[in-house]
């Protein structure tokens, strides 16, 4: 079963389709704004083609690093990206988008570009961080970053580094008092 394009219908029920009413939009768009504010990357991919079972092991794979992962209404994102940082990337909003956001820039574009080796239906669009809008190459050169978390393990071993060798100078000074001192004491007793 192919993962059908849901921008214009996004319910169903006992076969009919329904339409968002204003109040859902507007939910939506609260919820995609709320993530926005919080975002440091937003990444477009077009998913035409991928089964359910593909898009449900993406989700769990950005639900794990922090990604938040949506197919959504392009004109309810261009709503909710309007006046802000993002807001450069509506142009890019054109056909069945899943849309991931983050607060780390790095983590989703790891993602999406992983997903996008193994799968050819998935297909990277554009991307954006604040006031700066990307290219598929872009995204795939930010993927190949380290993430935050692994710089900040870098900057602390970095950091730790001359704190340690401080303690092991500080250790040597009383060891070799003792050394010192227990070859006087033997040479005394021979």
């Amino acid at each position: 079963m192919i993962f059908e394009h849901v921008s214009k219908v996004l319910l169903t029920e006992g076969g009919k389709t329904l339409s968002l009413n204003l109040e859902q939009k507007k939910a939506v768009v609260g919820e995609v704004s709320e993530q926005v504010a919080n975002a440091q990357a937003i990444i477009l991919a077009e998913y035409r083609g991928l089964q359910v079972g593909e898009m449900t092991e993406l989700r769990a794979k950005a639900r794990k690093s922090g990604v938040y992962l949506r197919v959504l209404k392009n004109t309810l994102v261009r709503r909710a990206v309007d006046g802000t940082p993002f807001s450069g990337l509506a142009d890019k909003m054109v056909g069945p988008l899943v849309f991931g956001i983050s607060s780390d820039p790095v983590s989703a574009a790891k993602v999406l570009s992983e997903f996008a080796k193994d799968n050819e239906n998935f297909v990277i669009k554009a991307g954006a961080m604040p006031n700066q809008v990307m290219d598929a190459q872009a995204i795939k050169t930010l993927a190949t970053m380290p993430s935050r978390e692994e710089l900040l393990a870098k900057l602390l071993g970095t950091m730790q580094a001359p704190v340690a060798k401080f303690v092991r100078t500080l250790n040597e000074v009383p060891s070799k008092f003792v050394r010192t001192v227990a070859a006087v004491r033997d040479k005394q007793a021979a």
